[in-house]
């Protein structure tokens, strides 16, 4: 059924040994993992703080340094520099050596290879005749001779070579076979018997004995020291684990705990007096002498700041038309231009868009 409970694993009843180590070792390690997870917590709370406050504006700092004096300098020297300098170069490269050589392709080499094309095709074609009348007919008499020559070789060649077969098989094989067949063969069988015989009771005689002085006491070693120190080890190690991960735990719950009390600590001793001090004492101070001292220096000095204003500009319109007396007095009155008319003449002379200039229509 799918409601039901699911069925815990099975229990097995632990040993003496294991409940005799668990103990003891979890109290050393205890003793030995505390200080350690303590330092180590220290160890991350300072990292972090230095991460945030120390590692991580260093690093955008060295970022933007980098950027400034690399990256953007090596962009601006590509695109302002290199790609005109390289555009320049390409456009220099296919007007001095590209269209030169292409001229010289279609205008020079192509007409001499095409005569050196129809020399070599005429040549050709007096070569294939003569293979055709003269060299073909030679050919082919000097084969047919040949021929005749390699059929008289080969008729004679075929004699000899049978003559000899025939000899070394009844002077060499006949006898060989027989003497194979007869005297070696019976007495590499009764060889081989003896040598397999002697083999295998030396491997015998070496099994037994080896086993006698080498397997059966690495056995007895094996299942009666070995296999229980190994369980005995495995327990050992098993509850040295254990204790390690339970005193971490415990070591971790204490340094928070160590943590909170000192944070707490520091918080009552260091940042609420601080804190008290500020609302209390330093922010109505504060007030007093923005109010007292600071806003009427501040009007004090816009106030002085309007009156040198003041004071130079009249300054400067002085100066200025003291310059312009001087200039009259030395050089006279300026020449004043004079107004233009831009307009049309008016009266008879005006020109209209019925009258006319001309000596015919003139009225």
């Amino acid at each position: 059924m799918d409601l039901q409970k699911p069925t815990p694993p099975p229990q097995y009843p632990e040993g003496c040994l294991a409940v005799a180590v668990r103990i003891p070792v979890r109290i050393v390690v205890l003793v030995l993992v505390v200080p350690v997870r303590m330092a180590w917590d220290a160890l991350v709370v300072v990292g972090r703080f230095l991460y945030g406050s120390v590692l991580r504006p260093v690093g955008r700092a060295l970022a933007w340094l980098g950027w400034a004096v690399f990256v953007w300098p090596l962009r601006a020297l590509w695109r302002w520099v290199l790609v005109p300098v390289a555009g320049a170069l390409g456009w220099l490269g296919y007007v001095l050596l590209v269209v030169p050589l292409r001229w010289l392709y279609t205008y020079v080499l192509t007409p001499i290879g095409r005569a050196l094309a129809r020399i070599a095709r005429g040549i050709g074609a007096g070569l294939e005749r003569l293979y055709a009348r003269v060299l073909a007919p030679v050919g082919r008499g000097i084969a047919w001779l040949f021929k005749g020559v390699g059929f008289l070789l080969a008729a004679a060649g075929a004699g000899v070579y049978a003559a000899v077969a025939w000899l070394a098989r009844y002077l060499l094989v006949v006898p060989a076979r027989w003497l194979y067949d007869r005297v070696l063969a019976p007495v590499g069988r009764a060889l081989a018997r003896v040598v397999g015989a002697v083999v295998t009771a030396i491997g015998v005689v070496l099994y037994w004995t080896a086993r006698v002085l080498l397997v059966l006491p690495a056995l007895a070693l094996w299942r009666w020291v070995l296999v229980p120190l190994g369980r005995a080890l495995a327990v050992v190690a098993r509850e040295v684990g254990d204790a390690l991960g339970h005193a971490w735990r415990i070591a971790g719950r204490l340094s928070r705990a160590v943590g909170r009390a000192l944070a707490t600590l520091f918080r009552w001793i260091f940042v609420e007096p601080l804190r008290w001090m500020y609302r209390t004492v330093l922010t109505p101070v504060g007030h007093v002498l923005r109010d007292v001292v600071l806003r009427p220096a501040a009007q004090a000095a816009r106030a002085a700041g309007r009156v040198v204003r003041q004071t130079l500009a009249a300054a400067r319109a002085t100066v200025r038309q003291t310059r312009a007396d001087i200039r009259r007095m030395l050089f006279g009155e300026p020449r004043q231009p004079v107004a233009a008319d831009h307009r049309e003449p008016s009266g008879r002379e005006t020109r209209t868009l019925g009258s006319s200039t001309t000596a015919l229509t003139k009225d």
